[in-house]
């Protein structure tokens, strides 16, 4: 499956191409952005190995993350998705979407994370048949966690990931 173009009032989102390659290497090697996620910029070649995982999820799931950019200017905003990471966690996600979101950092702050990701779980509810979706949010990482709850992700537990706590985030099906 070949992701769809969804429009916001802001914003559209597309599934990744190859030649997304800078602005999403520029992103992911921005200590910024990566704060909280990680921790540790990303160099040029796992940004690449990033970014055919994307694509290859589209083909193999059916889902999948999206690039983000602004209407009008088609300014690179970030990414935002689902996955399915296959992450060996207790507890698990038993085969949930997980919904991620990563914004370059001049795009902090607008609101466009919760936009983009509101598109994302509405085309998610009505192609997908999960039952619930999960996110994993960095213990510190407070502006995630507002976006969460705006998306309608509650607490179900905590974890560690790499050695760092992590609180897991579902949202149910409507």
């Amino acid at each position: 499956m070949l992701p769809p173009v969804i429009e916001t009032e802001r914003l559209f989102l597309r599934g990744h191409v190859t030649a997304d390659l800078d602005e999403c290497a520029a992103m992911w090697g921005d200590p910024v952005v990566v704060r909280h996620i990680g921790g540790v910029t990303q160099a040029r070649e796992r940004v690449w190995t990033k970014l055919l995982a994307y694509i290859g999820h589209w083909r193999t799931l059916g889902y999948g993350f999206w690039v983000v950019r602004e209407r009008g200017t088609e300014r690179f905003v970030g990414e935002a998705g689902l996955a399915d990471f296959r992450r060996e966690l207790t507890p698990s996600f038993d085969g949930a979407p997980e919904a991620g979101w990563a914004l370059a950092s001049w795009a902090h702050g607008r609101g466009y994370a919760t936009e983009a990701m509101r598109a994302v779980l509405a085309w998610s509810d009505a192609q997908l048949a999960a039952a619930r979706t999960v996110c994993m949010i960095d213990d510190g990482h407070a502006t995630s966690v507002r976006v969460a709850e705006k998306l309608g992700f509650r607490p179900w537990a905590e974890t560690t990931l790499q050695g760092a706590p992590m609180r897991l985030f579902e949202r149910r099906r409507a």
